[in-house]
């Protein structure tokens, strides 16, 4: 019976200051709500990343071997940060960095029984359509190659020198429609500059691996060495395992038969690239969450603000219980208890508008609430409504301890 009195106390005291414990429960929910809504938008951004990720995880991409560990992984559209220039068969560095016709081969035919391997050419250079001016990745490969990889949207694959396939994205940023010409150089750099004629727009593939065709311009090989060189000096090789149960097999395969001396080329393949972006995503989401629960700080210092409030309030009644009996374990449940509803009623609150916000932050952020409901999702709110509980206990412990260990003569003595 004493405990429905003690509860009875605590809940007429939140009552009879009502407007300050609502503050206080406000900031329960605002950071209930912030470390929900960021949890949920990393684990939706990783699920979403290893998703995509996940449906290329056959693919392996091979670069020559430059001793750097090379690029993180091909078919940016940043691949080289200079400008169109002429290869050379004989280069002035010391390091090769592409593979030659022979090594393609010898990837041929350590590689080709797993699936498909196609070599490819790869640059960026300065692009310019009517008056609109950009930068591009563009890319070379062999007819037979285009065929086998490359899905047209629109139009056809090019047939002659002079045509290109661009990806979707490029073209909606630039424009570009079937039959517009786009002029690829930089004439203010001494560069040849070179005008070709858009016959086929890809279908969106979204993000790749081996080849970003989606903000891509793709050239037959013949056309691509007449304006960069290199004949036959692939910057990488990509191999688009047919049972991804081979991926280990396939590599294995490539470097017995290139690397048997000395490191020829390097193999790139998803997980490498998994590993690291889901790493990156959960530092930042720790760090965003970590942030939020600054808001949780501030809601603290808030009930612990208003427990002692309370307590300098009640002095008297606080005398006037302990002198009918009541124990000190239970003058410590009373406040503890004002603790707790406050901590309840903000964690449910924000919960309830973490469900909400948070989707509306996920759909903005990620672009998509597929993984919404899922378990690594909605977890997040259970643990920010048990850190926004166990905030408010901590912080009405020393409240409790001190309304419990007041004196009982003193505190009848006070006004």
């Amino acid at each position: 019976m004493k405990k429905d009195i003690i509860l009875q106390l605590s809940v007429r005291s939140i009552r009879l200051n009502f407007l300050r414990s609502v503050l206080a429960a406000i900031g329960i929910v605002i950071g209930v709500v912030a470390i929900a809504s960021m949890g949920m938008m990393g684990a939706n951004m990783t699920m979403s990343v290893t998703e995509q990720l996940s449906a290329m995880a056959n693919v392996l991409v091979v670069k020559a071997d430059t001793g750097g560990g090379g690029g993180f992984f091909g078919g940016g559209p940043g691949e080289s940060s200079g400008t169109i220039s002429k290869k050379t068969s004989s280069s002035s560095v010391s390091t090769k960095d592409y593979i030659t016709k022979s090594e393609f081969d010898d990837l041929l035919r350590a590689a080709g029984k797993y699936g498909t391997v196609y070599p490819l050419y790869q640059t960026s250079d300065k692009i310019q359509v009517g008056d609109n001016q950009g930068r591009a990745a563009i890319y070379g490969m062999r007819e037979d190659d285009m065929a086998s990889v490359l899905i047209v949207d629109q139009g056809e694959l090019p047939k002659s020198a002079g045509s290109v396939v661009v990806g979707p994205t490029l073209a909606d940023r630039q424009g570009l429609t079937l039959g517009s010409r786009i002029t690829i150089g930089d004439a203010t750099k001494n560069e040849s500059v070179q005008k070709f004629r858009v016959v086929g727009i890809l279908k969106q593939k979204g993000m790749s691996m081996d080849l970003n065709s989606d903000n891509g311009i793709i050239m037959p090989e013949k056309s691509y060495v007449g304006i960069v060189g290199g004949m036959e000096q692939y910057d990488q090789v990509n191999v688009i395992v047919s049972d991804i149960k081979n991926i280990n097999t396939t590599k294995s395969a490539i470097t017995d038969q290139l690397n048997r001396k000395k490191n020829v080329v390097s193999i790139q393949d998803s997980s490498r690239m998994l590993e690291s972006i889901t790493s990156t995503v959960g530092t930042l989401t720790t760090f965003v969450m970590a942030i939020a629960g600054i808001s949780l700080l501030v809601a603290a210092i808030s009930i612990f603000n208003v427990m002692m409030m309370s307590v300098t309030e009640r002095i008297r009644e606080i005398g006037i219980l302990r002198s009918i009996g009541t124990q000190k374990s239970e003058i410590r449940r009373m406040f503890l208890y004002e603790a707790i509803i406050l901590g309840l009623v903000g964690a449910g609150i924000g919960a309830i508008m973490s469900v909400i916000l948070g989707w509306l932050v996920v759909l903005a952020m990620v672009g998509t609430t597929d993984y919404f409901f899922t378990y690594q999702s909605l977890i997040y709110v259970p643990v920010s409504m048990t850190i926004g509980i166990a905030i408010c206990i901590f912080s009405g412990v020393y409240p409790a301890w001190r309304a419990a260990n007041l004196d009982p003569i003193e505190a009848l003595r006070a006004e």
